[in-house]
């Protein structure tokens, strides 16, 4: 393989990687008073259900009141949003669950849907729909829908993790403007995202997001396709390891050394690709210390260090469909855009979607022209906490601003509506969020990036209709595992 060649290649590669690492790592990042206030009427004017935070200062984090997550614990007044009574336990786990790596049984499998929105019926339920949900329903207006299930609070996490987000609440700290965080770990580092005159900090809230529980070490094989606007797609099947370093339970802030986690991808198929490898070795302040990236090329049989990618470099791997900081939700140093809180509002997004980690599911089924077959996936109502990225005037970015919904029971980000220079909605992005219950952890089964404009989107993380489900493990291999010397004695 030439070096051309094997560039554009090793740069599909490490997309790909990034893409599942950061669909599976996170990072990132004041508001002084009159803008809350400025934000929270913007919101209204929008017509969001703004909840002000009034009962939630940090002066009253108690167990009656906040969940350990710092969600409200009580359910809404309309009983549509029920009281968190610890989510998923080991009693609640399905009898068909038996080992590791298995698909996981329905927990909730009787449940039907409530009702149905299209884009006939939308306008009755624009206040809890996003911008986004509604721009798939005007853009396919005959086959795509969001079916609406009854709100289960499944959201749940070892106690240990608890006890952490506990000790993070009195110790943690924004660093360099954003851009990083200190004396934090083990857990989400800001259950309250309130600064010391009790306004709403935005970049806690996406902090929190790329802190948030997912395991310690993980292993999966999954899928990655491009749908084209005829329907027609080629899956990329690969299998991919996490260290979380952030959650080693032997560890300690001062130990992670800026490092946040790392991750190993390796293709299996189409043929063509196959033998690849990539290795990343994500960072916590990008600013500080860029991430590290090397790719594997089973033709060359060499290992390289990757350009740095970050910010709005395209992935290739998703063929211009998204942007490297659009990975995971959200990646990298959040320094390109002004952060601001809009509100905290009751919106359906994705949850529960074990339909989608069913193995009689196909891909032929699921993969409709457009977007995801909606009969296979589940919405729910539950609060979020909605911020909103805008690019700074200095900056070039792809997107002119970013809205993210974030998820208060596990600081998911499940929702992210992207806007192009114009101001006008170009991209939104969906995480089909489920609780790997033999965890516990609230995470992604998979990730759909849409193009309202192309008609396109990228499907990420696919493991329907392959091998085998995630494998979570406590314990992580040794640091040598995940250094470059490594990579060349593994990938084949």
């Amino acid at each position: 393989m030439g070096h051309s060649s094997w560039k554009y290649s090793f740069w599909k590669y490490s997309s790909r990687v990034i893409c599942s690492s950061v669909v599976l790592a996170a990072m990132l990042f004041s508001l002084p008073q009159s803008a809350n206030a400025r934000d929270t009427s913007k919101a209204a004017e929008r017509g969001a259900a703004v909840l002000t935070p009034s009962i939630l200062t940090p002066s009253i984090l108690t167990p009656s009141i906040l969940t350990p997550y710092g969600a409200e614990r009580k359910g809404n007044k309309k009983g549509t949003i029920p009281e968190w009574t610890g989510g998923i336990t080991q009693s609640d786990i399905p009898k068909e669950y038996s080992k590791p790596g298995q698909y996981h049984p329905n927990p909730y499998k009787d449940d039907k849907p409530l009702y149905k929105i299209t884009a006939d019926n939308m306008q009755l339920h624009t206040e809890k729909l996003s911008v986004g949900l509604q721009g798939l329903l005007k853009t396919y207006p005959k086959t795509f829908y969001v079916p609406v299930y009854a709100t289960r609070r499944s959201a749940s996490a070892p106690q240990r993790i608890y006890d952490n987000i506990a000790k993070n609440r009195l110790t943690a700290e924004l660093t360099n403007a954003g851009s990083g965080i200190s004396n934090a770990f083990g857990g989400v580092a800001f259950p309250l995202p309130y600064n010391e005159s009790g306004e709403v900090e935005p970049l806690k809230i996406l902090w929190n997001h790329l802190t948030r529980w997912r395991g310690v070490y993980v292993k999966s094989r999954s899928a990655d396709v491009v749908v084209q606007k005829n329907g027609a797609y080629s899956l990329v099947t690969s299998e991919r390891e996490y260290d979380f370093l952030y959650y080693h339970e032997d560890g300690d802030f001062n130990g992670l050394a800026n490092r946040l986690y790392n991750s190993l991808l390796f293709i299996k198929s189409p043929a063509r690709m196959a033998g690849g490898a990539l290795l990343v070795q994500e960072t916590i302040d990008q600013l500080k210390d860029s991430r590290r990236v090397w790719g594997y090329s089973s033709t060359q049989r060499r290992v390289r260090k990757a350009p740095v990618l970050t910010y709005d470099t395209l992935t290739p791997s998703a063929e211009g469909l998204v942007t490297i900081d659009d990975l995971g939700m959200f990646n990298g140093s959040p320094d390109h855009f002004d952060w601001t809180f809009v509100g905290k509002r009751e919106m359906l997004i994705p949850y529960n979607n074990y339909a989608l980690d069913d193995p009689s599911l196909k891909h032929e089924t699921l993969l409709m022209k457009g977007h995801v077959d909606p009969a296979s996936t589940r919405y729910e109502l539950h609060r979020v906490w909605v911020i909103e990225a805008t690019v700074k005037d200095n900056i070039s970015h792809l997107y002119s601003r970013r809205m993210y919904y974030v998820d208060e029971d596990s600081w998911s980000i499940a929702l992210v509506d992207q806007y192009d220079a114009q101001g006008g909605l170009w991209r939104t992005t969906i995480a089909y969020l489920m609780n790997f219950y033999e965890v516990p952890a609230l995470w992604s089964v998979m990730n759909v990036y849409h193009d309202l404009v192309s008609e396109r989107y990228f499907a990420s993380l696919l493991d329907a209709d392959v091998e085998r489900s995630m494998v979570f493990d406590d314990k992580a291999p040794p640091p040598q595992y995940f250094k470059p010397a490594a990579l060349r004695r593994r990938g084949r």
